[in-house]
């Protein structure tokens, strides 16, 4: 699976802290704006309890878990989309990236620098938002200034084209991103073309200091992010930056503890990752034997042969069928064998569409 979630975010809201924390790859963190030029790109493994329960029921000489990429891009400031600071560059790295991950500042710390001079989270994601919008617009214009042409001249595709065009130049001068533009199936295979910074999903990142993360719900800077995310339809995670980091250095007893005293159940970079992960439109099934337990990662609506083609090829090209059963009913009646006298054990054809959370095993010939 080669998607990717970038990290964006103005100069110094966390970015690189964050991912720091995400990946344990180092990413400079400094206290300047444009620390981070070139895009850092690092695995991270997705948590998930069931891979866990699977492992206790099977006792398999290894786990193996289920990973994807986050990209840490370098922070955006005003004036992006006509080349200011770095932005240029910085837009083309989100430009490669599926889904965005937006870093907000909800802190107040006179020793950390604002780009702006001031704490003020609606308006570093406007300026943001605005940013890939106006970058956006340039791409549309340009591209209906050549549809345009070719649909005078009665070109099929381009007459199809020109209309949407039209909308996505009409929305953009509103300053409304391309995701809240409604698309058919057709005009969605146009739009997939044209690689708008917009269309993709967006996700906000509320980083709050060391002494709200208990708590953050008082964090009125929190409760602006949730109602301005609330209207783009957006999710909204809430992380310590700085404690998440401190947490990637423990073990995980260590890191049980350490979420105990602050008065936390689960981690906010679990949060993140889960939600990143499920904004990408990725799902998990499960293979299970005495070799090895692992989570394998599929795009939600892919097909059985599709899935097994994500573990080899020559599954895919001889796939015959899988032997597949439900993650729920699988722990519920206790064993591979329990849940086929119960009747639980499917075996499933070329059309059948993977869920989250089955647990397969591929027949095939090559």
């Amino acid at each position: 699976m080669a998607l990717t979630a970038g990290i964006v975010g103005l100069p110094n809201v966390g970015k690189s802290t964050l991912f720091n924390a995400i990946t344990k790859a180092g990413a400079e963190s400094a206290n300047y704006p444009f620390c981070t030029i070139d895009p850092n790109v690092g695995i991270v493994e997705v948590p998930d309890a069931r891979l866990q329960k699977l492992t206790e029921l099977v006792e398999p000489k290894k786990t193996v878990p289920t990973a994807f990429e986050f990209t840490d891009i370098a922070g955006i400031v005003k004036g992006a989309s006509k080349g200011e600071g770095l932005g240029n560059k910085f837009l083309s790295h989100i430009r490669e990236v599926d889904a965005i991950c937006q870093v907000v500042r909800c802190f107040a710390d006179e020793n950390i620098t604002h780009v702006s001079g001031k704490v003020d989270p609606i308006s570093d994601i406007e300026v943001i938002n605005l940013e890939l919008i106006l970058a956006d617009l340039e791409s549309v214009e340009k591209r209906l200034a050549r549809v345009s042409k070719m649909a005078k001249q009665k070109d099929k595709e381009a007459m199809a084209e020109e209309p949407l065009l039209i909308r996505l130049k009409e929305a953009f001068e509103n300053e409304e991103p391309g995701r809240s533009v409604e698309f058919t199936d057709d005009e969605m295979k146009i739009v997939k073309g044209l690689h708008l910074l917009t269309v993709k999903p967006m996700l906000y990142v509320a980083n709050v200091s060391e002494e709200e993360i208990s708590d953050p719900e008082d964090n009125e800077y929190v409760k602006l992010v949730r109602e301005y995310a609330e209207k783009d339809n957006a999710q909204v995670i809430i992380v310590c930056a700085k404690v998440e980091e401190e947490m990637a250095e423990l073990d995980d007893e260590e890191k049980k503890m350490f979420l105990e005293e602050l008065g936390i159940k689960e981690s906010g970079l679990d949060q993140l990752i889960r939600a990143a992960y499920d904004l990408l439109g990725l799902a998990t099934y499960f293979t299970a034997g005495v070799q090895e337990v692992r989570a394998w990662t599929f795009r939600q609506g892919m097909k059985a042969p599709q899935c097994a083609g994500v573990i080899h090829s020559d599954f895919e090209r001889g796939f015959i069928r899988a032997e597949t059963v439900s993650y729920n009913d699988l722990i519920e009646t206790g064993s591979m064998t329990a849940a086929k006298e119960a009747g639980k054990v499917r075996l499933e054809g070329k059309e059948y569409i993977v869920k989250d959370g089955d647990v397969m095993h591929f027949r095939f010939n090559v």
